[in-house]
């Protein structure tokens, strides 16, 4: 496992643990780009809930895939084709997960967001549609 990998796991696991048990309490709020994902796992049935990084387009959002594809959230909304995200205080039905290329994605984001996204490497983006 390269170096950069192996340091990327040890951060997604400290966040998954700590950062964000902190961060579900600020994310959805009415300020900032962290939203709150929620989820049904596709083998356990149980509902879960994640702080992410995302930005509305008109008919849907951009998320960032900090730690990459093969994630566990993405895996349950591709297995079954919908989430619910919480945004600035309201609640939006989303569908059609389909993967971006990184300028795509990154192009939704402000300027700021967009260099610290870049810095920081991420190279995925799911983009979902709001259910009408």
């Amino acid at each position: 496992m390269p170096m950069k990998q192996a340091l990327l796991d040890r951060i997604r696991v400290i966040n998954k643990y700590v950062t964000n048990k902190l961060l579900i309490h600020v994310a959805g709020k009415r300020f900032g780009h962290f939203a709150i994902l929620s989820h049904v796992g596709r083998k356990s049935g149980k509902l879960y809930r994640i702080p992410i990084i995302a930005e509305p387009l008109q008919d849907g959002f951009v998320i960032a895939l900090t730690y990459g594809k093969e994630v566990d959230w993405y895996k349950n909304i591709a297995a079954k084709g919908s989430c619910s995200l919480r945004w600035k205080n309201r609640d939006y039905l989303l569908v059609h997960p389909e993967f971006i290329d990184q300028e795509s994605g990154l192009t939704a984001f402000p300027a700021m967001l967009r260099a610290i996204l870049r810095k920081m490497g991420i190279q995925y983006y799911l983009r979902l549609e709001i259910q009408p």
